[in-house]
This record gives C-alpha cells, sequence and structure tokens, in this order.
C-alpha cells in the first residue's frame, strides 16, 4: 500500500521531503483547487492511505475542508498558528506532527548535536 501526503506548495513539499523517505509520495494542491486537479489528486491517490498537511491560515483551511470532502478517510496533520505555514514550522515542531500521525518510521532524523567541543 502507498502512502501520500498532500501539502499546499512546492516549498512545503520541499521541506518535508527532507524529513520524510521516499516511500511517502508528496503531492501539491499549489494552493488552489478545481475539479481538474482535484481529479488528478484522486487518480494518483485512489484508495491509498492519505495524509493532509496544510497551513493553518484561512487558505489552508479552505483547502483541508475540500481535500476532506474528496478523502474522507484522510489523516489530519497541523502545523501551530503562528508559524509561517508548514515551510516555516521548526523541523522539530513538523517531526513531532509526523510522528503524532504515527509515520516514525518514514522520518529521516537529524544526527544528535553534540554538546561537547573540540579542544
Amino acid at each position: 500500500m502507498s502512502i501520500f501526503m498532500i501539502v499546499e506548495g512546492k516549498n512545503d513539499r520541499r521541506k518535508l521531503r527532507r524529513l520524510l523517505t521516499s516511500d511517502i509520495t508528496i503531492l501539491c494542491t499549489f494552493g488552489t483547487l478545481n475539479s481538474v486537479k482535484l481529479e488528478s489528486l484522486y487518480k494518483q491517490v485512489q484508495n491509498q492511505e492519505v495524509y493532509l498537511f496544510m497551513d493553518n491560515d484561512s487558505s489552508g483551511k479552505k483547502i483541508r475542508g475540500v481535500l476532506r470532502d474528496v478523502f474522507p478517510d484522510a489523516i489530519h496533520i497541523y502545523t501551530r498558528r503562528g508559524y509561517a505555514g508548514v515551510e516555516g514550522t521548526p523541523d522539530e515542531y513538523l517531526i513531532a506532527q509526523l510522528e503524532k500521525a504515527g509515520l516514525e518510521e518514514f522520518i529521516l532524523y537529524p544526527p544528535p548535536v553534540s554538546n561537547f567541543e573540540i579542544q
């Protein structure tokens, strides 16, 4: 079974691509939805597992609402209000949200930062 994540823009996709393995296909709405775009997304996803990760602003909420109707079984991932969208959300917070959605096995965790300085 394939896993798809739908985001608003290419910068959101680029940000998440750095944090997720290639096992997850990330699709973009490019900030707009019309019947052609919705049909294209539906044909690509069909009955596969889908996650919706939109910005926490009026545009993102509108897009999420439309996609909720097309993909009623989708899992919703949210960024915190006040961040500049998905692309402006710190990696640590994105990782926490991806973990909360059950995607741990697909996360590319950054290497741990050492508190020791080499002298």
